[in-house]
């Protein structure tokens, strides 16, 4: 019998890289930002679906993961492509080291944010959530990560409530990226769009839950998409922001 820990890794291989996962969908909404060639940040790659996406699409890609168990999930998948590197760090505001909080029966929702770990406890659609472990991890930024890798054409982040964190260790504008929201912690979207604008013009779109598809049909504003979010109701649980450099 696997492990508690195993199973939570082979749980989220089942509902990411299993037969019902929407990989025609997921390349459709990724070719509107990503084209062959382009180099791409995974930040939270978890299983690599993201990473699968992107280097259908042509894209060189740099997967970061700071968990074990998906680490070596994510090695054992991608780790013979030479257009993949996978870093077994963390992102943040600033470089150095950090406790991170683990799920060890639902790895995707491990979090550098202890504020999100209280946020869930108790919140409707999060029962039964325990972080039940915790390891030191080694943090670096995107800024470290362009000056290593260079500029990407695409940022995907994905940390569960530390995404404002992420965006925090950004000094200049990249051309789209995108970060995920959740209804228990819009203070954390709302940070980000902050960060945005103070780093250039962008416009903003929104997928919600695993859905592949933008809501909208042009770019809005960031007062018009926190507008947007502050309306969601808290069943709508969570999505990805999408960001756009204006011209």
């Amino acid at each position: 019998m696997a492990s508690p820990a195993l199973e939570g890794v082979f749980r989220s291989l089942r509902i990411y890289l299993g037969p019902e996962a929407p990989r025609s969908a997921m390349d459709a909404l990724y070719r509107r930002f990503v084209e062959p060639g382009d180099l791409v940040f995974d930040v939270g790659a978890h299983v690599g679906d993201r990473v699968s996406s992107f280097r259908r699409l042509g894209a060189r890609v740099i997967a970061i993961e700071p968990q074990p168990l998906l680490f070596s999930a994510l090695t054992h998948i991608h780790g013979r492509d030479p257009l993949v590197e996978i870093i077994d760090r963390a992102v943040g505001a600033e470089a150095g080291t950090r406790e991170l909080f683990i799920n060890t029966a639902n790895p995707t929702v491990s979090t550098l944010s202890e504020e999100f770990v209280h946020q869930a406890e108790g919140a409707k659609g999060w029962e039964g959530q325990i972080w039940d472990g915790q390891i030191p991890i080694e943090v670096v930024t995107l800024d470290g990560l362009i000056a290593r890798y260079g500029s990407p054409s695409f940022v995907k982040i994905d940390v569960e409530g530390f995404e404002d964190a992420v965006l925090r260790g950004l000094s200049r504008p990249i051309k789209a990226l995108s970060f995920e929201f959740t209804t228990i912690a819009r203070d954390v979207a709302m940070a980000c769009f902050d960060r945005m604008s103070a780093l250039g013009a962008y416009g903003y779109n929104v997928a919600l839950g695993e859905n592949q598809n933008l809501s909208f049909d042009r770019w809005l504003s960031d007062a018009e998409m926190a507008g947007y979010l502050s309306n969601l109701p808290h069943d709508a649980n969570s999505g990805d922001i999408y960001a756009v450099l204006q011209p």
